[in-house]
């Protein structure tokens, strides 16, 4: 196949992509954690460290895809789809990070069943991504191009259950919340969980356009 003849004569995008998608996993993961153990100080450190550490392993990934677009004479998809794929992704693990010390900074009481709810929604879009990026470099194969493009869908589905959830909490988070400091803090982690499946689902929308015009 023309696609498979256009692997990179250096370099492995492919598997970049797959490091990175990695990582991810592992913040979401850690952020689930974090969670989970939220009342417990030094869990929740240790949680935050190990999203930290996968963030910071997810930044060393994107920088070497970036260098290697510029030093790559052919690259297996268009050089824009790879810059964008992988700074999307990025946005991704970033933002885990951002909630991790968002939930530090504001040392809530508790979290909310739909807190935990968001959270788990978060860490299924960011497991379906990695499936999705797995395939990219057998996109080639009918079964490989469908199987991505299903689970492209799948991620657009859990975005919109999260964006139902959040918007559920916070219509019950105006109605039953008297201090209005704590309705600040709680909107906010709302807003930001819904947000990683926004980010999630933009890089699905981001492989769908590369499945379709490269498989």
């Amino acid at each position: 196949m023309l696609f498979s003849k256009l692997l990179p004569k250096s370099g492995n995008f492919f598997e970049l992509f797959n490091q990175h998608a990695a990582h991810i996993s592992e913040a979401a993961a850690a952020f689930s954690d974090l969670v989970g153990h939220y009342g417990d100080p030094r869990l929740s450190q240790q949680y935050s460290q190990a999203v930290d550490r996968a963030e910071a392993a997810a930044d060393l990934v994107t920088g070497q895809v970036n260098r290697l677009i510029h030093t790559t004479f052919i690259t297996p998809i268009d050089r824009e789809q790879i810059h964008e794929l992988v700074n999307r992704m990025d946005d991704v693990v970033d933002l885990l990070q951002n909630l991790a010390e968002t939930l530090a900074l504001y040392e809530m009481a508790r979290l909310t069943d739909e807190m935990r709810s968001l959270t788990d929604l978060s860490v299924r879009c960011c497991n379906r991504l990695a499936h999705a990026v797995g395939l990219l470099g057998r996109i080639s194969e009918q079964a490989s191009a469908d199987d991505a493009l299903k689970t492209c869908a799948e991620i657009a589905q859990l975005e919109a259950d999260a964006d139902r959830v959040m918007r559920g909490a916070i219509g019950q988070l105006f109605r039953q919340q008297p201090d209005v400091r704590e309705l600040i803090k709680q909107k906010e982690v709302y807003e930001l969980l819904e947000t990683v499946t926004d980010k999630c689902k933009a890089v699905a929308n981001q492989i769908e356009g590369i499945v379709l015009e490269n498989a």
